[in-house]
């Protein structure tokens, strides 16, 4: 017969347990954590005191703060669990004031555990929902390592909750590369399912239509715009890549202008072109208004494509990280190889950024020339508004 130490075995189940428990308990998460959850409570309590109504809270007394409080927050549950909870809450209430009902209150106590149980069983069936809705986004994203004529792209994506509204894509074609970067206005899951549908148009329109840059934006600019009931717009740049050339065409809808780094001159411009969002105005006032521009773009140039998630990443006396900043960091390491560039931004930014969370998605591409053979010499090439 075996003997099994059952002291050591019970010590053992307690140690697995508290490194389960802990699990994931580090102090960049768990601040993380109570930011988020300190947003979710203040808002909560913002709409609960204010309402749709916008009163003055100041009026209100103490009382009728937590009944609005406790009604947004019953709002959420279903009926069945608001009834339940109002009567366990009752319960509770009576216990205190009355002798000898120890039963009620417990009972009334255990009622509560159990909605919380089954709140949070719910928002671990939503979770498992979204995360498999991001498995579908990142399966949707292009390679972060493409290699193609002559052509080296590569991208970094990290979105700022389980989804984002970021979309970064590179599509290929007979006549040569598209790369389309967007940021879709909102973030969350409404933004990420905006994002595939956009994502469904840009191939669409490219696979039937082999369309310009500027005459792709305006296809989507009217897919959009069809929809009067929609108050969504996208920021986006387009560029075409063509084979054998030594250009990309160009094209900016309010997007941030992405950095060109020019290997003979070994300096940084930012291609400033206008064009106003997709979804803000009409196409034919769009058409006028955005310029599609020749870029050149020859051995050793490469360019960078990001999302406002950059500029816009703070650090822990909220400070931006700005526009200036990514700029200099194509000063310093545009002349590498893309992957290495794409890893010294992400660095770069880490450092910023700190222990501090990431509010939006960030998104970036860096597109680097390594030379093709037989490449045609444009005779005319144009950068408009490049700012040096």
């Amino acid at each position: 017969m075996k003997l099994e130490n059952e002291t050591k075995s019970a010590l053992d189940q307690t140690k697995s347990f508290y490194r389960e428990y802990t699990t994931g308990m580090s102090r960049a998460q768990l601040e993380k954590d109570f930011q988020n959850d300190g947003r979710r409570l203040k808002a909560l309590y913002e709409e609960a005191i204010a309402g749709k109504q916008g009163l003055d809270s100041s009026e209100m007394g103490g009382l009728e703060k937590i009944f609005r409080l406790i009604s947004a927050l019953t709002q959420r549950m279903t009926p069945s669990r608001r009834l339940i909870f109002g009567a366990s809450l009752v319960g509770y209430i009576s216990s205190l004031f009355f002798s000898g009902l120890l039963f009620f209150q417990l009972a009334s106590f255990g009622a509560i555990v159990i909605i919380l149980m089954l709140e949070l069983l719910e928002k671990l069936d939503v979770k498992q929902e979204i995360d498999l809705a991001k498995d579908i986004q990142v399966s949707l994203l292009p390679s972060p390592d493409i290699q193609q004529d002559g052509i080296h792209i590569c991208s970094f994506a990290n979105t700022a909750q389980e989804v984002g509204g970021d979309y970064v894509d590179v599509i290929h074609t007979d006549a040569g590369i598209y790369y389309v970067i967007a940021d879709v206005s909102g973030k969350g899951l409404s933004a990420a399912l905006y994002m595939v549908r956009f994502q469904a148009l840009v191939h669409l329109i490219i696979k039937n239509v082999k369309p310009s840059p500027k005459e792709l934006f305006l296809e989507l600019n009217d897919f959009i715009k069809s929809y009067r009931s929609d108050k969504t717009f996208i920021t986006a740049c387009a560029a075409f890549f063509p084979n054998d050339e030594d250009h990309f065409i160009y094209v900016r809808a309010g997007h941030n202008p992405p950095v060109l780094y020019n290997a003979a001159t070994d300096k940084t411009s930012l291609l400033q072109t206008p064009g106003f969002a997709l979804g803000m105005t009409r196409t034919d006032r769009l058409a006028s208004f955005m310029k599609e521009s020749k870029i050149p773009f020859k051995k050793g140039d490469s360019v960078l494509f990001y999302t406002d998630g950059i500029t816009e990443s703070r650090n822990r006396i909220g400070e931006e990280f700005g526009t200036e900043r990514t700029r200099s960091l194509m000063d310093i390491y545009g002349s590498l190889e893309a992957p290495s560039i794409v890893r010294k931004i992400q660095a770069s930014l880490e450092n910023f950024i700190g222990d501090m969370p990431t509010l939006d998605d960030i998104t970036y591409s860096v597109i680097r020339h390594t030379g093709r053979p037989g490449a045609k010499v444009s005779q005319q090439s144009e950068v408009s508004n490049s700012a040096d």
